[in-house]
């Protein structure tokens, strides 16, 4: 392999030149610095990120991890993480836990091992310890679609509370009394809370909390949808309206139902969460409650950065971001009249 001193020796220049030329170029003349380019061009010299690492301390990589990469909503998280590390000139390592606790230690321990320089973060252990080891080792992290309660680390999430409250009032508003919540785990904070404003919205309309009849599945995806749509089938008193804990629940839910001959909204009205594209694209166009999951990936991968760039580091205070959720009224839950 090439090496930096070879660039140097064919440039006629020192190796400390050559690497200011690639790491610090306003400390060499323009004239300089070409003609180390130009050198580096002509031999192929590809410099070590290894050794590059160990003198700085990290990389120049960040790491996403999320729940789902099945999930739409987690694709447009990580193009927003994308666009800003790559304006900062970062790379992006992206892994996908699959709600699975051991495998995200797994994960996070790879990531220290690597120095990754911050790592983003949608938690699978609801109990944080895998958190608390990446912080004993010094490596900055921030959560994403998942408030913190501590000024341990940065935060970006959507209010879910007032998602759930969206979605079941708007239900409410088009005359139906029984509703049912097809969640995921309830390990899962995003879950709790979007149930918790589904009963804030059943509350405020003088509804009881046996109004909600919940589904529980055990992920977050269209299979999981398709079996509560049969359990649904099978209820002897079933709701007129569901709202489901995301989109992909949502369209696993609605192709049972029309499988079943139940048609949609006029049998069963439904709420999906999340908007990712597929909603505005089902059979049925989808009501959902949209998160911006583009600016949520983006502000999460600015946190992580400006708390590891050294002229910001020292004055970063943790932050917890919390946009608000926006409901888009779609076919799926408004009566045929309209």
């Amino acid at each position: 392999m090439v090496s930096i001193k070879d660039v140097a020796e064919r440039a006629g220049v020192s190796v400390a030149t050559v690497s200011n030329s690639l790491n610090r170029p306003d400390r060499v003349s323009v004239t300089t610095r070409a003609r180390v380019l130009s050198v580096i061009d002509e031999l192929g010299y590809v410099r070590s990120e290894s050794a590059r690492q160990l003198r700085a301390g990290h990389s120049r990589i960040i790491a996403l991890l999320v729940l789902d990469m099945g999930n739409p909503f987690f694709v447009d998280v990580a193009r927003g993480v994308e666009a800003a590390a790559r304006a900062e000139g970062i790379g992006v390592m992206l892994c996908n836990s699959g709600q699975d606790p051991e495998a995200e230690a797994l994960y996070l321990s790879l990531f220290a091992e690597q120095r990754v320089r911050g790592v983003l973060v949608t938690p699978a252990d609801v109990g944080g310890a895998n958190l608390d080891s990446l912080r004993r080792q010094g490596i900055p992290s921030v959560l994403v679609d998942r408030k913190v309660g501590s000024e341990q680390a940065c935060s970006v999430a959507v209010d879910d509370v007032a998602g759930g409250a969206l979605a079941v009032r708007h239900l409410i508003e088009q005359g139906h009394r029984r509703i049912g919540y097809v969640s995921g785990p309830a390990s899962l904070t995003q879950c709790l809370d979007r149930r918790t404003g589904a009963l804030t919205a059943l509350r405020e309309a003088g509804l009881g909390e046996d109004a909600l009849n919940v589904l529980e599945v055990p992920a977050l995806d269209v299979a999981s949808g398709r079996d509560a749509g049969a359990r649904l089938l099978g209820l002897r008193s079933r709701p007129s309206a569901v709202f489901c804990a995301n989109d992909l629940l949502a369209l696993g839910l609605l192709q049972s139902l029309f499988a079943a001959g139940i048609r949609v909204p006029e049998d069963i009205a439904l709420v999906g969460y999340d908007d990712i594209e597929f909603a505005s694209a089902a059979a049925v166009p989808l009501t959902s409650v949209r998160q911006p999951a583009f600016r949520i990936g983006r502000k999460a991968a600015e946190l992580v950065l400006a708390e590891t760039d050294r002229d910001t580091a020292d004055g970063h205070v943790h932050q917890q971001v919390i946009y608000e959720p926006e409901l888009v009224v779609r076919r799926s839950s408004l009566p045929s009249s309209r």
